[in-house]
């Protein structure tokens, strides 16, 4: 009768485990970039450069042709936008079916010009630990702005936090293309308590626009938060009053 009982605690252990591992605070700030001061598929502001036609990304600072787009109206002309990328609903369907939709996450995503009149994205991040490991992940992908042409169209991200820089794989893409979403994860250590978190976007060649896409921006502790510790220690310690139950 004991078995079944064992069974279950060793399953709510394996649980609270898996859940404590999961458990890690996101550092980063809107990193899904649903929160704006003035809507969707616009420009973004500059700093004290405003502009009513253009909306601010809270959190976030922009230098450059940068826009905050929906996923949803990211390839369609008829958005109220003054930019739009090559897919399935460009000109009211008449552009190419080349597979552009939404990010894994959904909402909206940051598109970034690195051709023309190019700038980063940035995030002033706090509450980070000196000498700390901490991962930074997020969804990429690279498509070409309506109304512009060209081949071997290269893109990456150039993404930096305080001194340290790393680079995404860089993304080939056709004319009027769009290269899918992709997942990067890279590793920083911190070298102070509040670090710059950049993106800039990168590529070749000029007079070809394309823009870099980004979207669910995580900035976690590589090593598991103290009460991560303490649910793995306790799921541990279920697991060894069954076994001793079982015995007994």
């Amino acid at each position: 009768m004991r078995k079944p009982y064992t069974l279950l605690a060793l399953a709510a252990a394996i649980s609270l485990s898996a859940a404590g591992a999961q458990a890690a605070t996101n550092l980063v700030k809107n990193g899904d970039f649903e929160l704006t001061s003035n809507g969707t598929s616009k420009q973004l502001n500059e700093g004290n450069y405003d502009r009513a036609d253009r909306t601010y990304l809270t959190d976030w600072s922009s230098k450059g042709y940068n826009f905050v787009l929906n996923g949803n109206n990211i390839d369609d002309t008829n958005a109220a936008t003054a930019l739009a990328l090559w897919g399935p609903n460009s000109y009211s369907g008449r552009g190419p079916k080349n597979g552009l939709g939404v990010s894994p996450t959904g909402g909206n995503v940051l598109a970034a010009d690195w051709d023309y009149f190019p700038g980063p994205v940035t995030q002033q991040v706090s509450g980070l630990i000196p000498g700390q490991a901490y991962t930074l992940s997020f969804s990429y992908g690279a498509g070409q702005q309506v109304g512009f042409r060209g081949d071997n169209l290269v893109n990456y991200w150039d993404v930096s936090l305080g001194n340290s820089k790393q680079q995404t794989a860089s993304l080939a893409n056709v004319s009027q293309g769009f290269t899918g979403w992709h997942q990067a994860s890279m590793t920083f250590t911190a070298t102070n308590s509040s670090e710059l978190l950049s993106f800039m976007a990168k590529g070749s060649p000029t007079g070809a626009p394309p823009f870099m896409l980004l979207d669910g921006v995580s900035l976690v502790s590589a090593v598991p938060e103290p009460s991560t510790w303490g649910m793995l220690i306790g799921g541990l310690g279920l697991i060894g009053f069954a076994a001793r139950r079982r015995k007994g």
